[in-house]
């Protein structure tokens, strides 16, 4: 946990010009607070203590703003900038360095079980007020654009943009 939260820091000062000391993002940073809350709880998760793993998730959201289902699986150095409003579902998986903006949702699409979640590639960037839905796949190093609606696969290095969304590039 604390390599991978070491690694979570350093992405932050990497992709923010905003952030000053390593300090700074520890202490500050809600993205920072959420992955500590989500880390612990997944690890409880994975261990089936659910209810324990539930209850720490919702104190990560009650700090932070950012709902993180305990069951989802997220690589390193996940920078949720103004993260305000996020939501990740049990099913989500995030690959590493993917850049998510505030008011994002990797949410289902109805009462389906099993995989129903998007899985997100390495270095995305989630552009604010997007919502990925359903079991569908976004390519390493894709970008989704701002409050649109992606309910298809996104390719590698493509850009998805609009409502529904449409693949650019």
């Amino acid at each position: 946990m604390f390599k991978n939260l070491k690694y979570d820091i350093e992405n932050v000062m990497k992709n923010d010009p905003a952030a000053r000391t390593k300090l700074e993002v520890l202490l500050l940073y809600q993205s920072i607070h959420v992955l500590i809350f989500y880390r612990i709880a997944h690890g409880l998760y994975k261990i089936k203590l659910f209810f324990l793993a539930r209850l720490i998730s919702q104190l990560g959201r009650f700090f932070t703003g950012i709902e993180i289902h305990p069951g989802a699986k997220i690589g390193k150095g996940l920078f949720i900038d103004h993260g305000m409003g996020v939501v990740i579902g049990e099913t989500a998986e995030i690959g590493d360095n993917v850049t998510i903006y505030h008011g994002v949702t990797l949410g289902g699409t109805g009462k389906d079980k099993g995989k129903r979640h998007p899985t997100i590639g390495n270095n995305v960037i989630i552009g604010c007020g997007a919502k990925i839905l359903g079991p569908i796949s976004i390519g390493d190093r894709a970008k989704i654009g701002a409050n649109s609606v992606v309910l298809k696969d996104v390719p590698k290095g493509k850009t998805a943009v609009g409502i529904p969304a449409v693949i650019k590039n």
